[in-house]
């Protein structure tokens, strides 16, 4: 399991303490400071069933710059927001957490990252 983080993200610490607490083995990866490159985020986007827009951060000060908010959500512009999230990674929603089982969920609460423990299998 790995889990993207934000280390000055409380919802990630918060995650990291309910990963340490149930005993599970995970890699961090600071996505700040390690980029995800395209690739890499459409491969989160296929393991979470979710579009670019679905993970972007829209109230961060880069997105507003951006205009990201006026940008459509369509097959069309799906690069766009993929080009977009790997140039500005503060913009990725966070924490993400991918699963052996070939999934990921985003892990903003509690439930959300017991879900991913829960695809982990034995």
């Amino acid at each position: 399991m790995e889990i993207w983080i934000n280390p000055a993200c409380s919802k990630c610490r918060s995650a990291l303490t309910l990963l340490d607490a149930e005993g599970a083995e995970y890699t961090v990866r600071r996505y700040l400071e390690d980029v995800p490159s395209e690739d890499e985020i459409r491969e989160v986007l296929d393991r979470l069933g979710l579009e670019p827009w679905d993970i972007t951060r829209t109230q961060e000060a880069e997105a507003k710059e951006l205009g990201v908010k006026e940008w459509a959500r369509d097959a069309g512009s799906r690069e766009r927001w993929v080009r977009a999230l790997a140039e500005h990674p503060k913009l990725i929603q966070r924490p993400i957490i991918t699963a052996q089982d070939g999934t990921a969920v985003v892990a903003r609460s509690e439930d959300a990252v017991r879900d991913a423990l829960s695809r982990e299998g034995d």
